[in-house]
């Protein structure tokens, strides 16, 4: 694992998370490290307030930078402070909700939405129709001829937003002739932040709403849509193509196969076996250890974080929700070509091997590995190199059109 500063490894894990965005305008290096230096030992609201400290300096120079008329500084600026806004809040992620998290994505989004303004051409902020609400996103366009085009689906994991998914694949795909639509779904950033909607596992029934709403758009070829998730969208993406057949291709970024599976595994093994039985001695254990866990500002993140995304009463029901997370009977009912990508350090994504070998579409394997820098989660720091080889083979299968003007990044 790429260690960045010497503070936490969760806090460097997520630093690297947002540097991994330079690339694409969401991040610069150097302001991500004079952050992170700041940041008081495991002090979430440290984390918090110097991460927002950075925004707020980007954006009143986004701010100045666009009344004085030069736009593309201001653009820029504001994509780098609405990244560090969702960065700042991502630490306060829990139940009960910090009110600091639900501004710290308000503010994202709006940071997100006056630099796309200034794109070229300009995201479209849409709506989708989902059961009796709707789910937030965007509609990003290569622009150039009426053609219909090749369109990727975006999907996040447990804290990703549907703009901080423009910097990890968006922004990639336009520049390859891919239209793309990043949106928030159950769980997921605003859906869950501002409208309380909560993650569910049956994601076949949440993306085919998102593909019914992109056949009545124009201009997308209907036999060229893509789906590519990452983090836990490497569940959500498979399970969702394990139910939706329209998709034309699908891209799991550190694929999971069975995420009860893998809670199991971290606990002691007596444990393990009693709490998968149902055994009340067993889940009297793991919940005593579990609430001493869950107090730790780093180490007791991803349990908190899990409680609210899931909207789970404890840690123990959290986990117990997981059982309903596997490909395990339905990896088989994936008829598109899938690319799984496993990345070497990740533990997260250490069971893309096993989705892989239960796909039986065409498929194919990519290892991502630790000595070219690849090997983080989600390859954090190496999304150049994942995007050669990934939107590589995502070219060979829908042969995008070559675009000749520039994706605004």
């Amino acid at each position: 694992m790429t260690k960045i500063g010497a503070k936490d490894e969760l806090f460097g894990a997520q630093t690297l998370r947002t540097m991994g965005h330079t690339p694409y305008g969401g991040a610069d290096i150097g302001e991500c490290l004079a952050t992170l230096a700041r940041v008081q030992g495991t002090d979430l609201s440290s984390w918090y307030d110097e991460w927002t400290l950075t925004a707020n300096r980007l954006q009143a120079l986004a701010e100045s930078e666009e009344s004085a008329g030069r736009l593309e500084t201001a653009r820029l600026a504001y994509w780098r402070a609405s990244n560090y806004f969702r960065t700042a809040g991502t630490m306060l992620l829990g139940t009960p909700l910090d009110r600091r998290a639900v501004e710290a994505n308000l503010r994202q989004t709006d940071a997100f939405r006056r630099g796309g303004a200034l794109m070229p051409a300009p995201p479209q902020a849409v709506e989708i129709p989902f059961t009796d609400t709707t789910l937030p996103g965007y509609l990003f366009r290569t622009g150039g001829d009426a053609r219909d085009r090749p369109l990727l689906i975006c999907v996040g994991g447990y804290d990703s937003t549907a703009e901080e998914l423009y910097f990890f694949n968006g922004a990639a795909a336009l520049a390859r002739g891919y239209d793309v639509l990043a949106f928030d779904g159950p769980g997921q950033g605003s859906a869950l932040l501002q409208r309380g909607l909560v993650m569910r596992p049956d994601w076949e029934n949440v993306l085919t709403p998102v593909v019914d709403w992109v056949l009545d758009q124009s201009g997308v070829d209907i036999n060229r849509i893509a789906l590519i998730g990452l983090s836990l969208g490497g569940y959500l993406a498979p399970r969702a193509a394990s139910g939706e057949h329209r998709l034309a291709a699908c891209i799991v970024d550190g694929g999971e196969y069975d995420l009860f599976d893998t809670a199991l595994q971290r606990m002691p093994g007596p444990v393990a076996r009693g709490f998968a039985e149902g055994r009340p001695s067993s889940t009297a254990f793991l919940r005593r250890a579990l609430r001493g866990l869950e107090r730790r500002p780093t180490a007791g993140w991803s349990l908190r974080r899990g409680q609210l995304v899931h909207g789970a009463a404890d840690a123990v029901t959290y986990i117990d929700m997981l059982r309903d997370y596997t490909m395990k009977g339905r990896a088989g009912r994936i008829t598109c070509p899938t690319l799984v990508c496993h990345a070497e350090g990740d533990p997260l994504g250490a069971q893309a091997p096993q989705l892989y070998d239960a796909l039986t579409t065409r498929k194919q394997l990519i290892t991502f590995t630790v000595a070219e820098g690849a090997g983080d989660h989600c390859e954090a720091g190496a999304r150049t190199l994942f995007h050669a080889r990934a939107l590589g083979w995502l070219d060979s299968i829908l042969r995008p059109a070559s675009v000749l003007t520039g994706s605004g990044y």
